[in-house]
């Protein structure tokens, strides 16, 4: 709290200015040292670190702590789906600046109802006919249910119930509800005391949800509320009553300056969570509704940090990302701190072979189509191949299991198409297996499968495609789609089967030989279960290629044996494919380091020091 509310002194703002004015100019207008030292720091009276519990989230009473670290303690240890606030904290912007990543200054207005002889008669209690405002009854659970369900309707954090009604039967809190003729509660609000939670020397109080259910609540219900949680709290001594509310709330900060509330300037301090995302992220830049999955995912993490986004083409996905002095340009996951060197040895498939080959790490036997009978005589000698552009990207062009020479002379047309360098690759069984390697540590791994369709008793196979194909673009923003092509088709008669063949009800068909995402694949997560060689050999690949951010694929019998052979790399792997795991968090760690979540917390190091 600063420092006029804590002493009670009523200087004016000018008296205020005069002050810091004279204590920061001489006679002559230099800048001179205060002519009295400044005012030791007072410490908590009674109660230390005091938190309670109001079933939303906890209320941490700042002025209560003696280090700022104890508060950061307390806020890191935020329930999943709670919103704990910290008020009252002296010099909250500090803390906010030693974990920036973590915490934020909440964009609210703090107002005061000073209550005793200084209260103004506007908030006298006011009757509403047929509206009856009484405590939450802490008896029977109705009343909580019908509090929570108002919370819900106004996309409020709703309470556990046992503890809204323990709460209620405390002098800690005032929970008083608005019940209508009817008998149904139609409004809501909570009273802190902070004399009894803490033994409060500034003999105040607090005022929080404050709340109506729009539909059933007659006008003036909240104003019913207020006025009668200020005439109990007046009636129990208390000096004053404070608020919060959105700076952006015109309509209710109109209402609480008639009644006579005025600003503080007192500050909160929340959490970075999912439900206080709308507090602290900047608003989303032109262009990011626009945006695919893939570059989405970067701007939603950058802007969480306070990153600057902009968006510079969003069909490319390119982003311009600038925090300080430092700006980058992304797109997707591709950025400029990959060479473009790197990003060469990536392309062309034969060349990342010869590398990683080198780096001693293991690959399929391979060749580069040349048309004449060797091409033939090393399909004799390995057996069944893959064909493939040497260049290329989402599964264009690719032939899988190739068997005759007619097959081999076809596969290698089809991949001449996209890139007139073909490679032909010893065809190896095992699981598609995707490594996340960013800042050359194993960050994600998946296993990707190809697509495929579950039979129901009604739908022919061209049908379970297309609703399968509409469902993967639906969950991938359009990104993957089943083709029904020559390949398709290939698969489906491989199997035994004519694309206008009724599967029976559960029998699962797979649709498509590669496991692209961008084909219609799926993809599962096996982070917890790669191996630990697998995981170093994709490090080691990593800074062969010279490659900040790249994603690995390889075949393996399981994830969790130690077996491998690389197939690629990708210089711009999809990062919103690999949740839960924290792709885009270290992607953004890695362009802008100074935004990192800590590790610790941090400590007094000596004067002015961080440890």
């Amino acid at each position: 709290m600063n420092e006029t509310l804590a002493t009670g002194t009523a200087r004016t703002d000018r008296e205020r200015v005069l002050g810091r004015r004279r204590e920061r100019i001489g006679p002559g207008g230099d800048p001179v040292a205060p002519a009295t030292a400044p005012e030791p720091r007072r410490e908590p009276a009674g109660p230390s670190d005091v938190v309670l519990d109001c079933g939303w989230g906890r209320l941490v009473f700042g002025q209560t702590f003696h280090e700022q670290v104890a508060v950061a303690h307390v806020l890191r240890s935020e329930a999943a789906g709670a919103r704990d606030i910290c008020i009252y904290l002296r010099d909250p912007h500090v803390l906010v600046s030693r974990l920036p990543d973590e915490l934020f200054i909440d964009p609210s207005l703090t107002y005061r109802l000073p209550l005793g002889e200084r209260r103004p008669a506007a908030t006298g209690r006011m009757e509403i006919p047929g509206l009856v405002v009484r405590p939450l009854r802490d008896a029977d659970d109705a009343d909580a249910d019908a509090v929570n369900r108002i919370y819900a309707r106004n996309g409020m954090v709703t309470a556990p119930v046992e503890v809204l009604v323990d709460n209620a039967g405390t002098d800690r809190f005032l929970h008083l509800v608005a019940e209508a003729s009817t008998g149904e509660i139609v409004g809501t609000i909570t009273g802190v005391d902070h004399v009894a939670v803490f033994g409060d020397r500034e003999n105040g109080a607090s005022l929080w949800c404050l709340t109506v259910d729009f539909n059933t609540a007659p006008p003036g219900t909240g104003q019913a509320l207020l006025t009668e949680l200020a005439d109990r709290l007046d009636e129990r001594g208390r000096a004053f009553v404070d608020l919060s509310v959105l700076a952006e709330n015109s309509g209710a900060i109109r209402l609480y300056e008639r009644l006579g509330f005025h600003r503080t300037g007192t500050l909160c301090v929340k959490r970075k969570n999912p439900i206080n995302e709308r507090l602290f992220l900047p608003s989303a830049p032109v262009g990011y509704d626009e945006l695919n999955p893939y570059a989405k995912i970067v701007a939603d993490e950058a802007m969480r940090r306070g990153i600057r986004v902009e968006v510079t083409d969003a069909h490319w996905g390119e982003l311009r990302l600038t925090n300080g002095g430092r700006t980058i340009v992304t797109r997707e996951s591709l950025s400029e701190l990959t060479s473009a060197v790197a990003m060469s040895r990536c392309d062309d498939k034969r060349v990342t072979r010869r590398i990683l080959t080198e780096a001693g790490l293991s690959v399929p036997r391979g060749r580069t189509a040349t048309g004449d009978p060797d091409d033939l005589a090393f399909l004799t000698d390995v057996g069944p191949v893959v064909v493939k552009p040497a260049r290329g990207e989402q599964g264009n062009g690719i032939t899988v299991g190739v068997r005759t020479a007619e097959a081999l002379a076809a596969a290698v047309e089809l991949a001449r198409r996209f890139c007139p360098d073909v490679l032909i690759e010893e065809l190896r069984a095992g699981e598609d297996l995707r490594v996340i390697v960013i800042d050359h540590e194993v960050v994600a791994a998946a296993v990707r499968r190809p697509a495929q369709i579950t039979g129901d008793g009604v739908h022919d196979v061209t049908e379970l495609i297309e609703r399968q194909s509409r469902r993967r673009a639906a969950a991938t923003g359009g990104e993957s789609r089943i083709p029904i092509d020559e390949m398709t088709r290939e698969v489906v008669a491989e199997a035994g089967h004519r694309m206008h063949d009724v599967l029976p009800e559960g029998q699962v068909l797979a649709v498509r030989r590669t496991a692209n995402l961008h084909t219609g694949g799926t993809i599962h997560d096996v982070t917890a279960e790669l191996h630990p060689a697998i995981a170093t050999a994709c490090v080691a690949a990593s800074r062969a290629l010279d490659i900040p951010v790249t994603g690995l694929d390889l075949l393996v019998p399981a994830p969790d044996q130690p077996e491998h052979v690389f197939i690629e790399a990708n210089e711009r792997p999809g990062l919103a494919n690999h949740e839960p795991q924290p792709t885009a968090e270290r992607f953004v760690d890695l362009l802008f380091p100074g935004t990192r979540a800590p590790q610790r917390l941090w400590s007094p190091a000596g004067p002015g020091g961080v440890a």
